[in-house]
Parts: C-alpha cells; structure tokens; sequence
C-alpha cells in the first residue's frame, strides 16, 4: 500500500488558496511525516477576481479553517448576503419582484405552507413565510454586535471582494497553516504510461512531483484538460447567457445604505447584478450575444447604474457554460473554473469550490490503490450537483412570463429545458416540491429554494385533487401568525446594514 502524502496545487486564485487552507486546516500538514500541501501559481497570469457573492456555507468554510469573521469583512471589503431579490423577471412591470431568501419557510419541519399560502395571496410568499423579505426590504443586517461570530439572528453569506479574499486565504495558508507556497510557472506536465501525472516542470526550479493533483488553473484547465484530455460539455443550449460586462461603482456619499442582498434585475437579453460592498457596488450586466450586440449590452447597463458610470471603465467577461465530462481522473481533481462554470445566477461559483474542497478534504484517499473508487464517488456526485444547478438556474428563466424580448421568449422553448426540469414541473403542477423530489443528502438547494422561486414567479399549482389532505389550516394560520411577530421582533433588534459595517472597523464580534 502507498500513502497518499503530498498534494501539490496549480493555481492560486480563491479556489486553489481554498482548497490549499481546507486541506492543510484539516490534516495538520505542519510537522514532520504529515500530509504536505504545496501551491504553484503563476506570476504572469491574474485571476478573474469577480466572483462577489457566496453562500451560507462559506460560514462553515471559515469556521473550519480558523479564520475570525471580523477580521475577513475587514481584509476583504465584506457585507452581508441575506439572499436574492428578483426584480423584473416574471412580467418585467416596475413592480415585480421576489425574494429567494436564505431563511427556510417557517414551519418547514411541520407543514409545507405553499397550498395554505395560495389561498391568500395577499403577502408574496417569502414575505409569508419568512422574515429575510422585509428585514432587506428595510436594509437591515442580519444580527448585530452582540451576536458572535458566525451566529445569526437571521441566516445569511457574504458579499466580498475576491481578489481581497484569494489574498487573506493565501497568508492564512502559508502563514499559519504550512502550506508551501512556489511563484513559478509550470512549462510541462509529464505522464507515465497509464496516464498518470508524475510530474511539473517549472520555469526556474526542480520538477515537481505528488501523490494527487489539483487543477486550479482556471479555463485553460491545464491539467485536467489539457494534459488528460478531459473534455468539456457545454451547457449553451440550457442557459443562454455567454458574456459578462462588470463595473464598480462607487456610492455617492459615504451614508449611503449597503444592499443586504444581492439585486438580479431581468434586462433585454439577460440581467443585471448588483452588490453592494462596505466601498463600492459592483455591478454588472449577464447576457446572450445571440440576442444582443456587445455595445448595445454595454449602453444597457450604463443606463440602468445611471449616471455615476459615464467615466467609468467597463470590463467584459466570455462565459463558457459547461463542465468537464469528468472532474477527478486518475491523480487529478479539478476545482473552480477547470472544473466548468456557469453564469453567476444564485452564487453558485464559490458554493462548487467549498462543496469540492470539503470532500477532496474529508475523503481524501488514505492509499493510491483506493483513489479510483474515491475518484468515480467524487465524479457520480458532482455530475449530479452540476445538473441540478443547472436545472435550478434554468427555472428562473423558463417561469417567466415576459414576451418582451426574443430572449424571455427563447428561455420558454420546452427545446431548452432539461427533461428531468420538465418531469418536475409537470409533478409540482399538483403537489409542492417536497423532500421527496430530492433524495440525496448532497443536494446544493433543497426544497425550500423551489418553493421561493416557483410562488415567487406565480406559478400555479392546482392543490383541487389533493384537497382532502389539505387540513390543517389551523396550524398553518399559526404558523403565518408566528411569522408576522417574527418579523417584527428582528425589525426591532436589527442595525441597518452600514450602520453594523461601521461598527466592525473598530470593533469584533465576540468569538465562539
């Protein structure tokens, strides 16, 4: 049997310094016979650097690999994230709009409250059943100074400042964790004769050689692309969207209140981003070229920031959607952009970084022998998760109701959504998404997300052949009640949002 004893990362950048802090946070690399992480990275080639927004997960993430809350918002111009609001995607009115909250459905446990909830559309349906709606509405934080780090009094993730965060990762790995940290480029990658990678050379420096691989070299996909000849399948024909134009706007007066959520805003040929950051917002315009010209993108997105971005530079971003057909072959695993992308809808990003470093971490194979059977559960595993992402992505465009544009229409053509999607929808035409639509214990967003984003864009279920189940609107109407004194409680006990980042400058939450 040969131990698995060193792991050398290529590509730094928020996936490769993740990964690299996780691994050595986990396994104790410091100390003599233990694990050995190392990363090499690139002088010559910069990060994409505009991933902003995360998941609640990232908590966790932070959690595990000893790093104070307080002082990540600081380094890395953080906010908080409560969740997404929606506007001008279902009819493109000036008033549409919904919520997909972080917070589940009050009473999830005990009672699916859609059905109860049809009957009175009174409230649009996370402000029924959820108290995010209206603390954002309000540009609330969500928790203030006494509550400890990573605590809650309403669940939330981070917006941030990537270039800042790969960097913050960085010393914390090198400085704290043991990672080795080599500035080099790697100019050949050598395979043994069953394919296997068995060394890099480097630019100025001995070759470098490791038990397993992790490809964190963005698009190129040098390792698991390039050399394994791993290829990528597109997911164009699903979502649409195949560039990207991004600019940071600055507020225009340090007062100004900080968004507590992220604002998609529906557009002519897709949407606009909108994150507020303790500095600046970044903001940005997601769109198909097939439905739009790049200037006309361009003078779509000025338009909606206003004014503030006559002077400033806009930069413009192609985006491949898809994924490689596998994601760990032999000694390679490929984590961030080598692994696939899709369109920053719902943050899935960052949330694919921590999901692929939490089990390279935890299930990280003891010998060689057993990595092809790690490898083939890692592959089964997240070929599921990217299908479901992108089903869930798919949802937000097929549910529309806008005929405006070309675009809206060609997101509705049953050519365009994926069959397992359509199957789905037919059920959830009767009965609401349930656990029993998601049975494995990995799924990136459960139930509750369906609910948000099916009620939030008024789609319809007809509950008429399950009535006689539908008896408990006693406890529903509790639990409706129970919501409403909620939301009153946390609007009470809630800062405003700049108000708790100001506060952050000289103070700390309370460590736990």
């Amino acid at each position: 049997m040969k131990p698995v004893k060193s792991i050398i990362i290529v590509g730094g950048g928020t996936a490769g310094w993740l990964v690299a802090a996780r691994l050595a946070a986990f396994h104790r690399v410091q100390g003599e016979g233990s694990l050995s992480v190392t990363l090499i990275e690139s002088p010559n080639v910069p990060t994409i650097g505009v991933g902003e927004g995360t998941w609640p997960t990232m908590r966790d993430t932070l959690r595990k690999i000893g790093l104070s809350e307080s002082e990540f918002l600081r380094r890395c111009d953080g906010a908080f994230k409560q969740g997404g609001k929606f506007a001008k995607w279902t009819t493109g009115a000036e008033d549409d709009f919904y919520y997909h909250p972080f917070g589940a459905p009050i009473g999830y446990q005990k009672l699916t409250l859609a059905p109860y909830w049809s009957a009175r559309p009174d409230r649009k349906f996370a402000d029924a059943v959820d108290i995010q709606h209206q603390i954002c509405e309000a540009g609330l934080a969500p928790k203030n100074m006494t509550t400890a780090e990573y605590g809650y009094i309403a669940n939330y993730a981070y917006h941030l400042d990537a270039g800042k965060f790969a960097t913050l990762l960085k010393e914390h790995a090198v400085g704290k964790l043991g990672v080795k940290h080599i500035l080099d480029d790697v100019t050949t990658v050598t395979q043994g004769e069953d394919g296997h990678i068995t060394a890099l050379s480097r630019a100025n420096g001995e070759d470098l050689k490791a038990d397993l691989y992790v490809d964190c070299t963005g698009f190129r996909s040098l390792l698991l692309g390039d050399a394994l000849g791993i290829s990528f399948k597109p997911q164009d024909h699903i979502l649409f969207a195949d560039h990207a134009l991004a600019m940071q706007v600055p507020y225009e007066s340090d007062d100004d209140p900080i968004a507590c959520h992220t604002i998609a805003t529906g557009q002519e040929a897709g949407w606009t981003w909108d994150i507020g950051l303790p500095s600046r917002r970044g903001v940005g315009y997601v769109y198909s070229s097939n439905h739009t010209s790049h200037e006309r993108a361009e003078d779509v997105l000025r338009a909606h920031i206003g004014p503030q971005a006559d002077h400033l530079d806009v930069r413009r971003i192609p985006i491949r959607s898809g994924h490689r057909e596998k994601f760990w072959e032999k000694n390679v695993v490929a984590v961030g952009l080598s692994a696939g992308f899709l369109e920053p809808l719902e943050a899935s990003a960052l949330l694919l970084v921590e999901l692929a470093a939490d089990m390279i971490t935890e299930q990280l194979p003891a010998t060689k022998e057993i990595m092809p059977a790690i490898a083939r559960k890692y592959n089964e595993l997240f070929l599921y998760r990217w299908d479901r992402i992108i089903d869930f992505l798919k949802l937000h465009y097929m549910l529309t109701k806008r005929d405006d544009t070309e675009f809206w229409i060609d997101n509705r053509n049953p050519d365009s959504i994926p069959d397992a999607l359509k199957e789905r929808l037919e059920v959830w035409r009767h009965l609401p998404p349930s656990d029993y639509d998601f049975t494995g214990n990995n799924e990136v967003f459960s139930w509750a997300s369906y609910h948000y984003i099916l009620y939030g864009m008024d789609f319809e279920t007809d509950y008429s052949p399950i009535k006689s189940s539908l008896n408990k609107e006693s406890l529903a109407q509790r639990l409706f009640a129970a919501n409403a004194r909620a939301i009153q409680s946390a609007m009470a006990k809630l800062p405003p949002h700049r108000d708790l980042l100001n506060q952050l400058k000289h103070h700390s939450f309370q460590s736990i």
